[in-house]
């Protein structure tokens, strides 16, 4: 039997993004070099969120890049004769000597982290890249960790977490997904 448990709502989720974006605009020293980099499909719309509130902060247009890692991942096994669905990388700018922040949904095992950082180095020479979370729940399997996190929820292995945004899902909540009884 499963259980839902409420962790975000839409103002919750507002705040988070709020917060991780002055966190970046005062680690960066402002918005100079700066490009946002979203993991497909969640952390896209979340990077154009952080871009949106940057542009009300400091009236300056931040790049906004969106980051297929479908071919980087090393725990996603085709079937012989089976080719994977891709979407398309879209980085119309150069990321050579810029601040390049990966955004994503969930930081989990880090394994998206890690190939998301290979594709990108695979465009370029970033100065340097950092990571924006929206949800941190532990559990890595790889040395790497959320530069911002909006909020951290410790759970058991067993347990999932739900990310839904109005731009994808047409809903707005964060929910922790218990399985088994309680």
């Amino acid at each position: 039997m499963k259980k839902e448990v409420s962790i975000m709502d839409a103002a919750t989720i507002k705040r988070a993004i709020t917060r991780i974006t002055h966190e970046i605009l005062e680690r960066n020293g402002g918005t100079e070099d700066l490009i946002l980099v979203g993991i497909r499909t969640r952390g896209i719309y979340l990077a154009k969120r952080i871009a949106a509130r940057m542009k009300e902060f400091e009236g300056v247009d931040i790049p906004v890049g969106e980051l297929d890692i479908t071919l980087y991942r090393d725990d996603q096994h085709f079937a012989k004769g089976q080719d994977p669905v891709l979407n398309d990388t879209t980085i119309p700018f150069s990321i050579e000597g810029k601040h390049v922040v990966l955004v994503d949904d969930v930081l989990f095992t880090a394994r998206t982290i890690r190939a998301g950082m290979d594709a990108v180095m695979d465009l370029g020479r970033a100065d340097r890249i950092t990571v924006a979370i929206l949800i941190d729940r532990g559990h890595r399997e790889l040395p790497i960790k959320a530069d911002y996190i909006g909020k951290n929820i410790p759970t058991a292995i067993t347990e999932q977490i739900s990310v839904k945004l109005q731009e994808y899902d047409g809903d707005e909540k964060v929910t922790l997904i218990k399985n088994g009884e309680e």
